[in-house]
């Protein structure tokens, strides 16, 4: 699995300030119909249905916000900066400035589990995360995600 698979370079946004983690998941859900063609609503649902289950901020500033959606043929996703962070009830209380949405179709299976395991090891290396955050072009940003994935591999 590559990021170059699961996120199209218009995908990246950055925001410098969004009010919420409802208000995030609104954005995610104008990045997703806009770039996927998914419908925003059915985004949002998705995406609030699956953070109810538990908090998808894994720490460090990072959350992975993901949900499996009808009309997906694979798995795509979105990577937001927030140059104010924002209160995500993380597993570690620290609010949250870097989002990687993950969207998978209802039967996605492996493929889906394949994507969050890529974007969470990428996400926990320190080092592109302070890349990530020291950027604010959402082309840079996207070169970052697509290279970390080259060198973890060398």
């Amino acid at each position: 699995m590559k990021f170059t698979k699961i996120l199209k370079p218009e995908a990246v946004r950055i925001y410098s300030a969004i009010s919420s983690k409802k208000r995030l998941f609104h954005e995610l859900g104008a990045i997703a119909e806009s770039v996927y063609g998914l419908d925003q609503a059915r985004t949002i649902d998705a995406l609030m249905e699956r953070e109810s289950l538990g908090p998808t901020g894994v720490g460090h500033g990072v959350a992975l916000p993901h949900a499996r959606l009808e009309g997906l043929d694979d798995v795509a996703g979105a990577l937001v900066l927030i140059e104010t962070p924002i209160d995500f009830a993380a597993v570690d209380r620290q609010p949250v400035d870097l989002a990687f949405a993950l969207f998978a179709p209802v039967d996605a299976g492996v493929e889906h589990l394949k994507a969050l395991a890529l974007v969470s090891r990428t996400l926990r290396d320190a080092s592109v995360c302070a890349k990530l955050r020291a950027n604010n072009n959402p082309a840079t940003l996207y070169t970052i995600m697509t290279e970390a994935q080259s060198q973890q591999a060398a």
